[in-house]
């Protein structure tokens, strides 16, 4: 029989952005702005209660799922969401995501807290930190491209 554990884990990641808090909400809450360094959403219901689904992958797998739902939405100051990660037909985590949009001198600074239950070893902590940061890295680029 598998081993079946949970392992709880909260990160910060921060990053300080030369956008406005307005800018920095819109790459969020525009479906086409997001899809530019996010996964494109199958799905895209950006106000409280509503959805956000995704699923896909590498040709030769696994197929990821994203299914979020939002909790909290203060526009140009934070987001909240909940969500569930799928690899194939394994749940391999749950979490609940705080994004703060901080109005600072020449731009934004951005507060993403996530607090996670990693299941079986399926996925770790350390491996969702490292994919935020480059999700954020992301999401600096498109911000610094000239709309």
């Amino acid at each position: 029989m598998t081993e079946r554990f949970v392992k709880h884990a909260t990160f910060v990641v921060e990053r300080t952005y030369a956008a406005s808090p307005a800018r920095v909400y819109q790459a969020w809450s525009d479906p086409a702005a997001k899809a530019k360094w996010f996964s494109k959403a199958d799905i895209f219901e950006f106000h409280v209660g509503g959805r956000e689904y995704s699923s896909g992958g590498p040709p030769e797998g696994p197929v990821f799922t994203f299914d979020a739902c939002y909790q909290e939405i203060v526009p140009e100051q934070r987001i909240v969401y909940s969500y569930t990660l799928d690899s194939g037909d394994t749940r391999i985590s749950v979490s609940i995501t705080t994004v703060e949009l901080i109005p600072i001198e020449g731009g934004t600074k951005l507060i993403f807290t996530e607090q996670g239950a990693f299941f079986d070893g399926h996925d770790t902590p350390e491996v969702r930190e490292h994919g935020t940061n480059e999700m954020l890295n992301a999401l600096g680029k498109i911000l610094e491209q000239a709309e």
